[in-house]
Order: C-alpha cells, then structure tokens, then sequence
C-alpha cells in the first residue's frame, strides 16, 4: 500500500451486527483504502489505532447509510475487541498471513505434527488470525489423516495454553464428563450438587451442544446465568464447592469455544479433537480427578466396544501424561436417558430428580448416583462401594436439592424459567406392539430440527421408553417448536425419514 493511502485513517464506526466469535469489518466499495490496497472480500485485515490492533475479515457494501466511503464498520465482536470508541481514525493494512498455515497444509498432506505446530495454531486461531474456511481446513484434515496420540497429548496443552488456568492449591479437585450423543442425558446437573454437597470441589464447565440438542451449559442457563468469569467462578467454587458454567467466558482453553463455532455446522466431533476439547478445559479448570462417561450403544457416538476401550486407553493415556488422574466408565447408550430432550425439558427432569419427585426419570435418577459414587469415592476416606449409598443419602435427604439451589442463586437465578414451545406436534405409534429400541441419532437430530438448543423451550418429550407397551396410534412423544419453519422442518424430517421409534409385534 502507498504511503498516502495508508496515512489515510477511516472513521469508526459500530455496525452492531452479532458475528458470534468471528471478528468481521464493514468497508464501502468506493472507499479510497479498498480500492487502493487491493483488498478482496472475505480476505484478512489488520485494524490499528491508538497501538491497539485487531485482524478481521473485511466485507464489502454497497450501501453508504451502512457504512459510508470514509468509514469502517465493525461487527460487535470486533468493536468490544479493539475497545475504542466510535469516531476513532483507524488504519487499515494487510495483516501478515499466519505462519501456522504452513503445519496445517502439512496436516492435510497426512504429516504428523509437532508441539510447535499445535501451539502456533492454537494461537493464531486465538488470536483471530484464521478465518473460518482456515479453521476448517485444520479440522477436516484431523479427521481426515487423523491424529497420532501423542498429537492428542500436545494438541491438548497447547489448547489449555490458550487460556487462563485455575489453581484450587486442593489435592482433590474433581470433575465430571461425558463424550456426548445420548439425548437427555444430564446427569452432570445432578451429580454435581450432590458431590458439591459432600465436600469436595466440582468446578463444572462445559461447552454448548455442538451436535446434540442441548449441552449441560445450554440447560443449566434455562436456571442461572453461566457465562461467569474466571473470578466469579472461583468465589462460588470456595463457598459452594460446586458450580455449572460455560467455559467460554471464563477463558478457559477459550480456543476450544472459537473451534466448537466450526465443528457445529460441519458435525464435526472427531475423536482426537473430543479428547483434545474435553482435557484441555479440565486441564485449564484446574480438575485433578476425572470421571469420564462413555456410552454405548447401536445409535450412540460410541456403537462398538472394541472403539469404547480404544477411545478409553487416548483418555487415560493423555490424562495421566498433564496430571490429571481419569477414570472412565463404559455406560448403556441403548436410548435416550430422562424423558425430556431440550434445554427446558432438560431443565424440568433435572429439578424433579433433585426434588424426589415420584415421577422422575428413574434412569437419569440411577445413573446419577451411580456416578456421582464413582466420584465421591476419589476421597481417600471414604471406603470403596460406600460411594454409592452417601450419594443416594444425599439426594434423597434432600441436600442435594439445597445445594443446587444454593448454586443457583450464586451463578446468578433466572427470573422465570421459559415455557416450552408453543408449537406442538404428538408422534403417534403406527402399529401396536412394545418399543424395542430408540435411535438416538434420529432423536437429537429431530430436537435439533425442532429448534434445540438455541430456542430453550424447543425439543421432544418422550412418553414411551423401551420396554413399554403401546397401542396404535397412541402417543410415543410430543414434539415442541417456537417457530413455525423449525415446526415444519422436523414434522418433515420424521415423515420422511423415521420417527425414531422400532415397534416390535406382539409374538
């Protein structure tokens, strides 16, 4: 760029345009800088005024009541970033392409990559240097070559390394995960108060759902606020020894969350990058132990053991290699767990398990005692097989319920819960029989239709679990949409497809 145009400083200006977790810039066409510079759309600039810089991906308008010739818009994730108020003079210049470009092209060549590699694309992902066909790249080519373990064990630091990282200074700092794939499975919002409630410290993050119909973060905000910051967080672990958040805004491995905006669209959810995401933020969390829930089942993540054992062995193999002792357990993900699948839905099963409710989900029930037990027994002190029976006392004495609620005011209560859908569709069974099995695939993915996670009150509610006998044409679950395009998507979806549902006939 000449000298002249360089000197040649745009006006700020906020666009106000959420491009969620992706810097983006707003330039006319017949701005002198664009026309000058060469700049292309949906290529990189750099932003810099002040000594404060930011990259961004230019877009280019046509309409100057939007963004006129001698300004420069910016998304309001780019605006909160550079931290200056409009009307500031910034210059715009091509930024130096990221030199992590180079180890992510060998990626794709199928080469194995080093500790510096992961680190320099960790941080110029961070540093929002790649765009999101870059970062795309980076991860279709983990798939595609795959990733050697000690790849895993590197890419995993170097993702903590993105981030802050928590210190309890305690020998016993536990936390809880499951891969993910099983709807309604939140038996986290359950274990976690009933843990918090013996003692030991819990510090909960979670991603949001990348391709399920809710993740833990993605519920317990239908109750509490979970974008906490890293202080926030802390001050509620020491109090309440537990907490439920979402990792994002407590920057922790905050890569991870730039990375999970491209995996959802592309249904991305590889192994090396599971056990990557999961350790890196528990690693970041400051977690000692961990307890890790593989299901299995023949519409689960996981269908085969031989591929639960192989998923198990990375875990434990990268886990014990950044001090994290891990236990993981092998579950049945024959069917949904709970009834309601959706962030309210969720929400609903959760509560009634925690309050004792006679009519809650006994499995979401069982298995978050069976867990919760796993976790309690860490402590040296208690005696194993008696974990078990203190998590079951807990929770039906009601003090896990307590705790909860004491959780819930510290993260900050929601001032009501939202309503389900109020569009309702009943899926009826076609034939009379017994439910022989559920896919859990067709499920989450009907949800998801439905408008599930990002609409709370979107989602199924399951009426018929396995086992249960059932009539033609009565209802095997309701399904519930906010907008009517998400209605129709999913009512299409099931009568195109499947409803989920495989009715045996009676012998």
């Amino acid at each position: 760029m000449n000298q002249a145009v360089h000197n040649k400083r745009l006006r700020l200006k906020r666009v106000g345009i959420d491009t969620y977790r992706e810097n983006v810039v707003f330039m006319n066409r017949n701005c002198c800088v664009y026309r000058a510079a060469g700049f292309q759309a949906m290529s990189k600039v750099k932003i810099t005024a002040d000594g404060r810089t930011i990259l961004a991906v230019l877009n280019v308008v046509l309409n100057d009541l939007m963004v006129a010739p001698e300004e420069l818009g910016l998304s309001e994730q780019a605006f909160q970033q550079l931290g200056l108020p409009e009307g500031t003079r910034v210059c715009v210049d091509h930024p130096e392409p990221p030199v992590s470009m180079d180890a992510v092209r060998k990626k794709i060549g199928g080469d194995i990559l080093g500790q510096e590699d992961f680190y320099c694309i960790t941080r110029d992902i961070v540093q929002n240097r790649y765009s999101r066909m870059e970062m795309a790249a980076f991860l279709v080519a983990c798939v595609e070559t795959g990733l050697e373990r000690s790849e895993v064990l590197v890419y995993t630091k170097a993702m903590a390394a993105t981030g802050q990282r928590l210190d309890w200074k305690k020998p016993l700092v536990a936390d809880k995960h499951c891969i993910g794939g099983i709807p309604g499975n939140r038996t986290s919002m359950v274990v976690v108060p009933i843990v918090a409630a013996c003692g030991i410290p819990i510090p909960k993050t979670s991603s949001r759902a990348i391709t399920s119909p809710a993740g833990t973060a993605d519920t317990m905000e239908v109750l509490a606020e979970v974008n906490l910051s890293p202080e926030k967080l802390r001050r509620i672990v020491q109090k309440e020894k537990g907490c439920l958040a979402w990792g994002g805004t407590s920057r922790l491995a905050p890569v991870d969350d730039v990375l999970i905006t491209v995996e959802r669209p592309l249904g991305i959810d590889a192994p090396g990058q599971m056990v990557a995401s999961i350790l890196s933020k528990k690693l970041a969390a400051g977690s000692t132990h961990l307890l890790l829930d593989i299901p299995l089942g023949p519409t689960a993540k996981v269908r085969k053991r031989d591929y639960a054992h192989q998923l198990r062995k990375i875990f434990e193999y990268v886990g014990d290699r950044i001090g994290i002792h891990l236990e993981a357990v092998i579950t049945d993900g024959s069917e949904p767990i709970g009834r309601g699948i959706g962030p309210v839905l969720e929400a609903r099963d959760v509560m009634s398990v925690l309050r004792n409710k006679k009519d809650a989900p006994v499995d979401l029930r069982e298995k978050s005692i069976d867990l919760a037990g796993r976790i309690v027994e860490f402590d040296p002190a208690v005696r194993g097989g008696r974990g078990r029976t203190l998590a079951e006392e807990i929770l039906t004495s009601g003090k896990a319920l307590a705790k909860m609620e004491a959780i819930i005011d510290a993260q900050g209560r929601k001032p009501q819960i939202p309503p389900v859908g109020s569009m309702v569709y009943s899926v009826c069974a076609e034939s009379e029989g017994t439910v022989a099995s559920i896919d859990n695939y067709r499920i989450n993915r009907i949800a998801r239709l439905a408008g599930a996670p990002l609409d709370k009150g979107a989602g199924i509610y399951l009426h018929k679990k396995v086992g249960d006998r059932v009539e033609r044409g009565q209802e095997l679950y309701r399904l519930y949409s906010e907008f009517e395009a998400d209605f129709n998507f999913a009512k299409a979806y099931i009568k195109r497809y499947s409803n989920g549902y495989q009715i045996e006939a009676d012998a």
